[in-house]
Order: structure tokens, then C-alpha cells, then sequence
């Protein structure tokens, strides 16, 4: 089985920041570690088998099949596999308006 070298951009860096930043603001510094522990795992998971995840719809719409994404409720993690490598793009709460955020981070480009 090939292993995928997992890589993040910097805008999904910083989405993982304030994710994190935003779970302790609204709960708490044990909640937020174990957020991140759980986005971790998923993003680490993404080493084999990345061709699992589903294509987001808004990209289906338009055509777009470059991009997949995995859900890990409320959150969701959309990423391009090319080649040997796993590029994360975008990691948000998959209840803002994803047509307008994908579009401005993915299609702007």
C-alpha cells in the first residue's frame, strides 16, 4: 500500500489556529486539545487511502472533481491528492457558506 506524504497549507494552518482559538474561547483548553487531537488523527489518516474521501457538492456542481473532503462533524477537511502527496486546502465548520468560501480560497487561485 502507498503511503502519502500529508502536507498542509498555510491557510489551513491557520484555519487549524482558529479552530483551535475559537473552541477555547467558547468551552475550554481541555476541549479544544481534544479537537485538535481529533483533527490530527484525520488528517493524519489521510497517509493511506486518501482517494476515500467524497467530492465536495459545491465543486461537483461546477464540474470540479480535483478536490476531495472528509467530514468530522461540524468540521470539514477539503484536499488535493497529486502524485505521492495529500495537500490540505481548507479545514472550517462545514456550517458556513462553503460555496463563497470555496470559491474564494480554491477557485481565486
Amino acid at each position: 500500500m502507498q503511503c502519502y506524504e500529508v502536507l498542509l497549507t498555510e491557510d489551513a494552518e491557520r484555519d487549524l489556529e482558529a479552530l483551535f482559538e475559537y473552541i477555547v474561547e467558547r468551552d475550554s483548553l481541555t476541549a479544544a486539545n481534544r479537537g485538535l487531537d481529533r483533527m490530527e488523527k484525520v488528517i493524519a489518516s489521510l497517509s493511506s487511502l486518501p482517494e476515500r474521501g467524497s467530492f465536495p457538492r459545491e465543486l461537483l456542481a461546477l464540474g470540479i472533481k480535483d478536490y476531495r473532503q472528509i467530514f468530522f462533524k461540524p468540521y470539514r477537511l477539503i484536499y488535493r491528492i497529486v502524485d505521492a502527496r495529500a495537500y490540505i486546502y481548507l479545514i472550517v465548520d462545514g456550517r458556513r457558506d462553503m460555496q463563497t468560501l470555496l470559491a474564494r480560497r480554491l477557485l481565486s487561485s
